[in-house]
């Protein structure tokens, strides 16, 4: 199947972007996995969305999937020696099941890991939660090495990823 076009989303694109978390917190939940299960948190994705960080992925017209791409670091992830400042970040990765195997998932990081050595970074990271192999084996099939797991009670995201730019 061909790549997904890969676009910024506009502010008036909220709704879809919230469809898109809505949709994977219930298709995850119907797994037995308690990733994402909270409202999509609007005043993020409205900020992000005025900034140009999150990007639509559309087959068509159709959007299929969705994350966001900036300079965030979670410090609470980190560790001395990270340089956050030599890496962009992907944020809030969806992919709607109805573009499930179609390479959504494999197109999104890799346009983002582009995005990242245009930027003149190194990697491209992300963080993911931290009980969910099959996410994990998702990540490693794209590219991404573990880094470290951070354990915090208060946190369910924990496992650190990278892979080149």
């Amino acid at each position: 199947m061909s790549e997904p076009e890969i676009r910024a989303a506009r502010p008036d694109e909220r709704a879809v972007v919230e469809e898109l978390f809505t949709e994977a917190s219930t298709w995850l939940v119907a797994r037995g996995i308690d990733q994402w299960q909270y409202p999509p948190r609007r005043d993020l994705i409205t900020a992000a969305l005025r900034r140009g960080e999150v990007l639509l992925a559309l087959r068509g017209r159709r959007p299929v999937g969705t994350v966001q791409l900036d300079g965030f670091a979670d410090p609470e992830f980190r560790e001395s020696g990270d340089r956050p400042e030599s890496a962009l970040s992907a944020h809030r990765m969806a992919v709607g099941r109805q573009a499930a195997g179609e390479g959504v998932g494999a197109a999104l990081p890799d346009w983002a890991a582009d995005r990242a050595a245009a930027a003149g970074k190194a990697h491209l990271r992300l963080d993911a939660w931290k009980d969910n192999p099959g996410l994990h084996r998702c990540h490693r099939t794209a590219g991404f090495v573990p880094v470290r797991v951070v354990d915090l009670p208060h946190r369910r995201s924990g496992a650190a990823f990278q892979r080149a730019a």
